[in-house]
């Protein structure tokens, strides 16, 4: 994965500049301490921070955005991550009575990881992606996005590219962060369709009639399939990828299809050789037949970690957290522009660094003379300093994000204000 001439080896010397004058930790908190609304929500949540060498420290907490600044300042952590709000501060768990410290509550959070699909994609296997396999995270995160907001009714979902080869989902509606394990365990079990392991040939099994979700699903599917698997995978061209299709239709069709493609090469008709198929069974069988709409789904729809989601002490990373391998940010996506999102544009540390030591316009120059009156002098210089770089559209859809659910937070302390008064 090329990632603009970031070298590894060059990380401990930007993180000290990336966490000084770039991290957006005024947005950070805001996130995180959630208006304020629940009382040392902020204060009892874990943070753990990957150092040099590996060296993992758990069980870190802050009072007040300055302690975390000074902190991650000190620590320069290769990798952040973060997990649930506790019953006390986490830094005093060792204090606290055996069986007392407990994970209250945290976000609802998704993994999707590209190495998950490696059964389904020729492009590329492991770590690597490219813009071919990329399509597959676009794909799981429109149906995610519509089964959380339209089945389940969340509203607020910060969804984060992993800086290298996956994405994150952060539900932070409150009835999301307040769900428990079980509940976050049937969620996450709702929106799994592709079952099995390595051994499991046929893993999408559908049954009639087929769920209102998996229909819309489907829809979301198909608006890519032709060119993602037909043409880009070439999932009906070789001899090995059209076995593996044909290993999942029925053995009589198996036999019919083989002979048909003997004759016939194009993708395209292959495809509708395989859909003529399946409706001709659906007219005769007794059972659903749906085996297109499996081999659709089992090679598209999104593939879910759904130990991250069911667990509420599962730590996850970290948005502005900057991976170690490609240097890339960790950055929030915009699904206004979610199908030209490419990750191999996603500014990198060595970049952004290297944009701050441009010399600054006039017009830069000025906007700093008239803000002279604003916040203090670090804070303002910090604000001034990603917006000079790549950064700077990232942070501003992430404040986007923040003023909708300032919205909610201001409804919330506004009843609380209310019912106190009725006192």
């Amino acid at each position: 994965m090329p990632s603009s001439d970031y070298d590894p080896a060059s990380l401990p010397d930007l993180l000290p500049l990336y966490y000084r004058r770039l991290f957006p930790f005024s947005q950070y908190y805001r996130w995180l301490n959630y208006g304020g609304v629940q009382k040392n929500y902020f204060q009892n949540r874990e943070f753990s921070f990957t150092l040099k060498d590996d060296i993992y420290v758990r069980y870190q907490s802050f009072t007040t955005q300055n302690e975390l600044e000074k902190e991650m300042q000190k620590m320069n952590p290769y990798k952040i991550d973060i997990g649930a709000i506790y019953s006390h501060r986490p830094n005093q768990h060792n204090t606290v009575k055996s069986g007392t410290f407990q994970a209250l509550e945290k976000e609802l959070v998704f993994d999707i990881d590209m190495t998950d699909y490696d059964d389904v994609r020729s492009c590329c296997s492991a770590a690597d992606i490219c813009s071919k396999c990329w399509t597959l995270m676009t794909i799981a995160i429109h149906i995610l996005d519509r089964a959380l907001r339209e089945d389940f009714g969340f509203q607020h979902l910060l969804w984060v590219y992993s800086g290298r080869r996956g994405v994150h989902c952060w539900v932070c509606d409150e009835a999301a962060r307040k769900l428990s394990v079980a509940a976050r365990s049937a969620i996450a079990e709702y929106l799994s369709l592709v079952k099995g392991g390595e051994e499991t040939v046929k893993k999408v099994v559908l049954t009639d009639p087929i769920h209102p979700s998996i229909r819309e699903s489907l829809s979301v599917v198909e608006r890519y399939f032709s060119q993602y698997a037909l043409h880009e995978q070439e999932i009906l061209g070789r001899k090995e990828s059209v076995d593996k299709v044909l290993a999942l239709v029925p053995e009589d069709v198996r036999k019919d299809l083989q002979q048909s493609f003997q004759n016939e090469k194009k993708p395209e008709t292959r495809w509708k050789l395989v859909k003529d198929q399946a409706t001709r069974k659906q007219a005769t069988a007794k059972k659903g037949q749906h085996f297109e709409k499996e081999i659709m789904l089992q090679y598209c729809y999104p593939r879910l970690d759904v130990n991250v989601s069911k667990g509420v002490n599962h730590l996850l990373k970290s948005p502005f957290s900057v991976h170690p391998k490609t240097g890339r940010i960790s950055v929030p996506m915009d699904l206004k522009e979610l199908d030209t999102f490419d990750p191999f544009a996603v500014p990198t540390i060595s970049m952004i660094c290297e944009e701050l030591d441009r010399p600054r316009t006039e017009e830069e120059s000025e906007d700093t003379k008239e803000k002279e009156n604003e916040k203090d002098a670090a804070e303002k210089r910090k604000i001034r300093d990603y917006k000079r770089t790549s950064l700077a559209k990232y942070v501003k859809y992430f404040d986007q994000f923040l003023d909708g659910m300032a919205r909610t937070w201001k409804g919330e302390l506004l009843r609380k204000s209310d019912l106190q008064k009725e006192f």
